[in-house]
């Protein structure tokens, strides 16, 4: 029965300067796991998301890692779950992934992945964050509408998002614990903690 869970977002190729991370069930990462989006660049996360001792783990892709774009990722662990808008039950618990690639957002696609986000969901996995919510910066707010309507719709226990550097935090919309657990700054400096929650 999975209790707690870790969420991070935004290490963008800093994860090692992390140190020793909490105890959880679960870990999830919200995406940007790179800077410059190379391949290289995902191959040392998983490496280090591999030796984590957390029992489940949970990623999706974020606006910066560009080679995850239309790829498969073969040969995880099988305590390893990349996320693409699918979704995976764990120990009766739901999760949902849906990643940020650039080509989608400009293709129109992105919001058609949006409205497919299940309900049932109970734990909902974005790059972006909601309109409105931990998206604030540089005086404008960068969610998506969609988003929101949709987890008006899903009413998901808790969505974990990052993207928005400076809007690190946690915040309730209805029914849904709301969390950007960015880990850095605008200046991909290493400022914030992940987020623990007990479930």
């Amino acid at each position: 029965m999975i209790k707690t869970i870790l969420h991070l977002s935004d290490t963008h190729g800093l994860h090692k300067r992390l140190g020793k991370l909490p105890h959880a069930d679960v870990i999830i990462h919200s995406g940007d796991i790179t800077f410059g989006g190379n391949e290289n660049e995902v191959i040392d996360f998983l490496e280090w998301f591999g030796s984590l001792p957390h029992r489940h783990k949970i990623f999706i892709a974020g606006n910066h890692d560009d080679c995850l774009y239309q790829a498969s990722i073969e040969g995880l662990p099988d305590n390893i779950h990349y996320l693409c808008n699918e979704g995976i039950m764990i120990e009766n618990t739901k999760f949902y992934g849906v990643p940020m690639f650039v080509a989608d957002c400009l293709e129109g696609i992105y919001e058609k992945q949006i409205r497919q986000i299940p309900t049932g969901t109970d734990i909902l996995i974005t790059h972006q964050p909601p309109l409105g919510i931990l998206d604030f910066s540089k005086n404008r707010h960068y969610g998506n509408e969609k988003l929101l309507e949709r987890i008006g719709i899903v009413k998901p226990k808790y969505h974990f998002f990052g993207h928005i550097h400076q809007a690190y935090g946690i915040q309730k919309y209805e029914e849904t614990i709301c969390v950007n657990s960015a880990v850095v700054n605008e200046n991909y400096e290493l400022v914030n903690t992940p987020k623990l929650f007990k479930i």
